[in-house]
């Protein structure tokens, strides 16, 4: 199987996290989001011990939340004394609901509005990550206002191409995200945030993309950063307390995609900038990195039942199932690879090359094509692996379409987390 929470039980059925997936299927109906808390929780604790471990004292991770937010998933993190990042005020009311304290949550975000400004210094959000001049003088401008001193960390744009999907590369210099070093802009940045008043500049981010599998990339952009910290500690004679890396390492979504030793890269990124540190005479930092996809991606599945299954003579097979782009767009955003798995003796007999098509009425509502199952009928149930990140958190109500629900697996239990929307609830915002 693709990851070890992923079995076959003795009644030849998939099982998730240890719970059977048929009878989750029965108990809660499909489509079905599940979550595998205990894995999570063993993401969380494995990032934090090996960031403190190898990157030193007080280096830690923050849960990206924009890959799954949900407030039973925040108390997990809250409980787990993790820190989050969020970009939006709903992740920011969502995460402090879920028990987040607030001096722990970092702002993110492109284009902060003065409410999104405002509602997160109200809520006490601890950090801003400050993506512009516009928002530098924002944020400077209602602390003032709230007479507070605003911790913050300038977005700065590396310009490194790290060979992922072009709209998850966020590192190069042609990006909405940051201010680019290569332009000269990022120098002026940094002067500027000295000189702002209510605001204390406490050091750098940058983030270069997805789905990365080694450390190259990161040490790449590493050496970039750290060439930028020794120019402005020249210039200004300020050195960062902290250096947000940004997102962390990549998932297996299916068996060709590499097998990635986390603990492994995280002590090759802090041995790195460690060297280069003192090489450059610099004082270490505070090191963060921002993992949401590797903390929730492979803890989380989706369960649907086939609905129709039609051969188109000479051409190829579809498979309809009850849910679809609704509830994952992922494929239609980014031709994105998924497992699909038969629930019911997933593996036996799969000679039947397939598409699997949802039911939204768009040519393009794939969940995966050329997808090899033991040819199901109506009713049977269809497992994809692999859906902790960025499916419910990018969820839509197209064609009306309500939402699944999402059931949290612990111990070998299940229980129900977010409920099931309804056709009502589609209504809820009309006039």
């Amino acid at each position: 199987m693709l990851h070890p929470n992923m079995t076959v039980n003795a009644a030849g059925h998939l099982a998730f996290a240890g719970v059977d997936t048929i009878d989750l299927a029965r108990q809660y109906g499909t489509p079905l989001y599940l979550v595998d808390e205990d894995g999570v929780r063993s993401a969380c604790r494995m990032y934090k011990s090996t960031m403190e471990r190898c990157m030193g004292s007080g280096a830690e991770p923050l849960y990206a939340s924009k890959a799954l937010s949900f407030t039973g998933l925040m108390r997990v993190m809250a409980q787990e004394g993790m820190s989050v990042d969020a970009v939006s005020q709903g992740e920011i009311l969502v995460a402090v609901t879920g028990g987040v304290d607030p001096e722990k949550i970092y702002f993110h975000g492109n284009n902060k509005t003065d409410g999104d400004i405002a509602f997160a210094m109200e809520k006490g959000v601890g950090w801003f990550i400050v993506d512009s001049h516009e928002e530098l003088q924002a944020v400077g401008r209602i602390a003032g206002e709230r007479g507070i001193e605003q911790k913050i960390l300038l977005r700065i744009t590396p310009g490194i191409d790290p060979h992922t999907f072009e709209a998850v590369n966020t590192g190069k210099i042609d990006c909405q995200f940051g201010v680019p070093i290569e332009t000269g802009q990022a120098v002026q940045f940094v002067q500027a945030a000295l000189n702002t008043p209510n605001v204390r500049l406490m050091g750098y981010h940058y983030h270069i993309g997805s789905q990365i599998f080694d450390a190259v990339p990161f040490n790449d952009a590493a050496a970039i950063m750290l060439d930028f910290v020794a120019d402005c500690k020249a210039r200004f004679g300020f050195e960062p307390e902290v250096l947000d890396m940004g997102g962390g390492p990549g998932v297996r979504y299916v068996e060709s995609d590499p097998v990635i030793d986390v603990e492994a890269v995280l002590e090759n990124i802090g041995r790195y900038i460690r060297t280069r540190c003192a090489q450059l005479g610099l004082t270490y930092p505070k090191l963060l990195i921002e993992p949401g996809r590797s903390i929730v991606a492979q803890y989380g599945m989706t369960l649907y039942s086939v609905g129709t299954v039609k051969t188109i003579t000479g051409y190829k097979n579809y498979v309809s199932i009850d849910g679809g782009m609704s509830d994952n767009p992922r494929y239609a955003l980014y031709k994105s690879k998924y497992t699909v798995l038969n629930a019911d003796r997933p593996g036996q007999n799969a000679d039947f090359l397939c598409t699997v098509a949802g039911r939204e009425c768009e040519s393009g509502a794939l969940i995966q094509p050329d997808v090899m199952l033991r040819r199901p009928v109506r009713g049977d149930i269809i497992a994809v692996a692999v859906t902790g990140a960025y499916n419910y958190a990018m969820a839509s109500n197209y064609n009306r379409v309500p939402r699944p629900p999402i059931v949290m697996l612990k111990g070998g239990e299940s229980y129900l987390s977010v409920r099931r929307e309804t056709i009502e609830d589609e209504l809820r915002c009309d006039l």
